[in-house]
């Protein structure tokens, strides 16, 4: 066997002009990173050219993915660029495979200078499917826009890339596997950990796991049903709702992660949780939860499906945050929430006079609040709820923490939530996706409907529809100044406020990887008619959103791909 050092090459290649992180990382179809020469390896290493070369000598990187299709060839990459760069040591999950709320705990409890997550989170996976390179910052959490867009700066420039082609290193075994290089003093370390435990452990020290034991498989335990669609989250479910904390193991389903997530579309909603949904409408389960492909977004459901939006997910997490001792012993900092969620946040905040926070949407505007001190529980419409235990939001976090208030309450979630909505009114939310829209035809409706409502001339004015009249208060191109640092983030989503605090939202969004999704989100505030349905109270706002927009005829789309 040849014990020699192994060399390490430095490559020439050409840029290319498309490797803009998005708020989530650089997202393309699968045939992108295995078709253009190199397209893989000029990102790593415009990641880690990112990177001061003085912090990266001997430091510590974890990395780990969704298990979807291309995760094992781009580890392998990683693993050969990150030696080659002067990395110490890399911590990998077992087989490859880690959550991005496990990645963040993992890089915090091993003071990394950051991570690789391969995910392309809800978005579908294997051959024809997408893949994502996020990179998170030694908080644990997705990188500030500072840092991602030096990343897509060097990316337009690169000539060259560092590689060691002769390392192989073995994902299927726990524990050190040492490397000698050439030129380099100490031994290239990596270090493949088991991707549950030290995550696990911090769940732990957050909940009370006696307490979610009794209620999970006690004498008067509750029915649960847990749908990992073929994501990571299957061993993390299993491991600690099953064997730890006694759920029977028919309990969860689609708990094996999948390259394809088993040709379904890996997003915790009412559309593609469609089998979740059906076991919940017809089975006898007092409740149930759904979880993306990389683990971080949840669905919550009460017995016969009844559906918990993810802002009131947030907000009643809020008003019985005192059921998770982890902030019995913290104390509530604040509470955040991206802009597009509705305000039902708000009106807990302002009971228990708790700063609340309205960010753009993206967890880093969390994190950095969170760094600060002044944030505990935050919150986004697109099915992310989170502590400031890590800097990602959490889907299992969020599961345990409807446990809990189950456990403390002994109440049902539809009794819950309707307790909720007596107390503090009651916000009805909907989202209207529309996927897959020509780019250019969804950027030049934005830009049409941006000069529209920002005539002086819309302010004030009155659309009718049926006995309703909603009167124009305030529009704009949502911006945010960070209270921490004083940055500004422009281009956040264009609002329409009414003058009865009712608000039409249309944003593009930046997580998918073909063509363009047209987002509209519409929130609308009850004291007294509480217990209506959401799109009926709504429809009223959809017409108004549509009409203002001409999305319909815009696009070529008779509606929306996706309800929420």
């Amino acid at each position: 066997m040849d014990n020699s050092p192994l060399q390490v090459l430095t490559v020439p290649t050409a840029p290319y002009p498309d490797q803009r992180p998005g708020t989530s990382g650089l997202r393309k179809k699968v045939y992108v990173f295995q078709s253009r020469r190199n397209y893989l390896h000029n990102f790593i290493q415009s990641i880690f050219s990112s990177i001061d070369l003085r912090d990266r000598q001997g430091s510590t990187v974890v990395v780990g993915g969704d298990g979807r299709f291309f995760n094992r060839t781009a580890i392998e990459v990683i693993v050969q660029m990150a030696a080659a760069n002067g990395v110490g040591r890399l911590i990998i999950g077992h087989h490859g495979i880690m959550s991005t709320p496990a990645i963040s705990c993992v890089i915090r409890k091993y003071k990394a200078i950051g991570g690789i997550i391969l995910t392309a989170s809800h978005n579908p996976g294997g051959p024809d499917g997408d893949f994502g390179i996020k990179f998170n910052t030694a908080n644990g959490g997705p990188a500030k826009e500072a840092v991602t867009n030096k990343i897509f700066q060097i990316s337009r420039t690169i000539e060259e890339f560092a590689i060691c082609p002769g390392l192989r290193v073995d994902l299927t075994t726990l524990g050190k596997q040492t490397f000698d290089l050439e030129n380099k003093f100490k031994p290239f370390t990596v270090e493949i950990v088991d991707s549950v435990e030290s995550y696990a452990n911090l769940l732990r020290n957050i909940f009370d796991f006696a307490a979610l034991k009794e209620l999970l498989s006690g004498e008067n335990h509750i029915k649960i049903r847990l749908d990992a669609m073929h994501g990571v989250v299957g061993p993390y479910v299993r491991r600690i709702l099953c064997e730890e904390l006694g759920c029977p193991a028919n309990s969860a389903i689609n708990c094996v992660p999948m390259e394809d997530f088993g040709g379904q579309h890996p997003d915790p909603n009412l559309t593609y949780a469609a089998e979740l949904v059906d076991s919940m409408r017809d089975g006898p389960y007092d409740f149930g939860a759904a979880f993306d492909g990389d683990g971080d977004r949840n669905m919550i459901l009460g017995k016969h499906g009844f559906f918990v939006t993810p802002p009131d997910s947030v907000a009643v997490i809020a008003d019985n945050i005192f059921c998770i001792p982890y902030f019995q012993h913290t104390g509530v900092r604040g509470f955040a929430r991206s802009m597009p969620t509705s305000s039902a946040l708000d009106r807990v905040a302002k009971a228990t006079k708790i700063e609340l926070y309205e960010t753009p949407t993206g967890w880093k505007f969390f994190g950095n609040l969170m760094d600060a001190g002044r944030l505990s529980l935050c919150g986004e419409e697109s099915f992310g709820t989170g502590g400031d235990h890590i800097r990602e939001k959490d889907g299992l976090w969020a599961v345990l923490a409807w446990l809990s208030i189950l456990a403390t309450r002994q109440q049902s979630v539809e009794d819950i939530l309707k307790d909720h909505w007596l107390k503090y009114g009651r916000n009805y939310f909907t989202r209207y996706d529309y996927e897959n829209v020509d780019i250019d035809a969804a950027c030049e409706m934005m830009e049409d409907l941006e000069i529209l409502i920002a005539d002086k001339s819309f302010v004030k004015q009155r659309f009718a529809v049926e006995d309703k009249i909603y009167q124009v208060e305030k529009a704009d191109n949502f911006e945010y100044t960070d209270p921490v640092d004083s940055t500004i983030t422009r281009n956040q989503g264009l609002r329409i406020i009414f003058s009865d605090g009712s608000r039409i939202i249309y944003r593009l969004s930046g997580t998918g990887s073909d063509g363009a999704t047209v987002r509209i989100y519409i929130d609308s505030y009850e004291k007294e008619q509480i217990f209506e349905d959401t799109q009926v109270m709504l429809a009223p706002l959809a017409t108004i959103a549509l009409k203002i927009s001409q999305l319909h005829h815009r696009t070529g789309r008779s509606g929306p791909s996706v309800i929420t």
